[in-house]
C-alpha cells in the first residue's frame, strides 16, 4: 500500500436506536450467585446503564454484509471457547475492490493495513428512557428479567434460566458512526463516497436481522430512527469559522434515505471537490 494519503474529511452519522423487541448484549458475569441471573448484560460502570457496544454494532454489520457478498471467511480468531470465522483480504488486489475490508478494516500484519474507514463509538441509554425504566418495577435496575427453559425431548422436563434484556421501547443515543474520506495514491474520495452506501446497506441488513444475542428467539430487533449526516472537510479542521460542518441530512428515516441516497453522495462530492 502506498503511504502517500489525505484526508478529505470525516462523514459524522447519528442516529438513535430504538429497541423494538428486547436486547441482550452480554457482559461479564462477576460471580456465581444462588438464584442470580444466568447471563447479565453489559453495562456502563460509571452509571449502571446497560449501554450498546460499538463493536457490537460494527461487527454486526460487517457479519451481514459479508454474507451478502459471499464472501470467503479466511481469517480464524480463536477465543477461549470457540473459533471466529471473519473475511479479509490477503492480496492487495483483491482489497481494492472488496467493499468490507475498505469499510471495517484489515489487521496489520496482513501487510494490507490501511486506514480504517469506519469508527463506530458506543451508544448510551437515552435520558427520556432511563427516566422511564427507573420507574418500572423489574427487580433490577434498567432491565427485565426474562424466564427461558430447556425442554428435556424425552421426559419434557424443564430446565429453567434467566436472562437479563433491555426491554423493547428502550431508547439508546446518540449512536454515532464516522466514515473517513481519504485521497491520494491508490485513494480516490469519489470511490470512498461509495462505501457511504455500503454502510447504509449494512446498517438495513441490520435491521432485518438481529443485535447481540439469541436473535432466533425474538431478541434484538432494532430500529434506526432520526438520522443526521454531517460532513467535516479537512478545511474545517484548519479553520472551523471559515469552513463550518455542512449538514447533508437531518432526522431521516433510514427507509426514505436509501431511496435518496444517491442525491446524498452527489452532495457531498460538491463540498469535497
Amino acid at each position: 500500500m502506498a503511504n502517500s494519503i489525505i484526508l478529505k474529511g470525516k462523514l459524522i452519522l447519528k442516529s438513535k436506536i430504538e429497541a423494538i423487541t428486547g436486547i441482550h448484549i452480554g457482559g461479564a458475569q462477576a460471580g456465581l450467585e444462588i438464584g442470580g441471573i444466568d447471563s447479565i448484560v453489559v453495562r456502563d460502570p460509571l452509571t449502571g446503564y446497560p449501554y450498546i457496544p460499538g463493536s457490537s454494532i460494527k461487527g454486526k454489520m460487517r457479519s451481514l454484509l459479508e454474507r451478502k457478498l459471499g464472501l470467503p471467511l479466511n481469517r480464524e480468531m480463536r477465543t477461549a471457547r470457540n473459533i471466529v470465522r471473519i473475511h479479509e483480504c490477503e492480496k492487495e488486489e483483491d482489497y481494492k475492490t472488496c467493499k468490507v475490508c475498505r469499510l471495517f478494516g484489515i489487521a496489520g500484519e496482513k501487510g494490507l493495513g490501511t486506514p480504517t474507514r469506519l469508527y463506530v463509538r458506543d451508544t448510551f441509554l437515552s435520558k427520556e428512557s432511563a427516566e422511564r425504566l427507573e420507574k418500572i418495577e423489574t427487580g433490577y435496575p434498567f432491565t427485565e428479567i426474562k424466564w427461558e427453559a430447556a425442554i428435556d425431548r424425552i421426559t419434557s422436563a424443564a430446565v429453567p434460566r434467566q436472562i437479563e434484556r433491555v426491554p423493547a421501547g428502550t431508547v439508546f443515543e446518540p449512536m454515532v458512526m464516522i466514515v473517513n474520506v481519504y485521497e491520494g495514491e491508490n485513494f480516490n474520495f469519489a470511490e470512498d463516497l461509495d462505501l457511504l452506501l455500503s454502510l447504509f446497506e449494512a446498517m438495513e441488513l441490520l435491521e432485518d436481522d438481529y443485535l447481540g444475542g439469541m436473535g432466533s428467539r425474538g431478541y434484538g430487533q432494532v430500529k434506526f430512527r432520526e438520522l443526521e449526516l454531517t460532513l467535516k472537510t479537512a478545511k474545517h479542521y484548519q479553520n472551523p469559522e471559515k469552513e463550518p460542518p455542512k449538514k447533508i441530512i437531518k432526522e431521516e428515516e433510514l427507509v426514505s434515505l436509501r431511496k435518496k441516497e444517491g442525491e446524498v453522495i452527489e452532495k457531498i462530492k460538491t463540498f469535497l471537490e
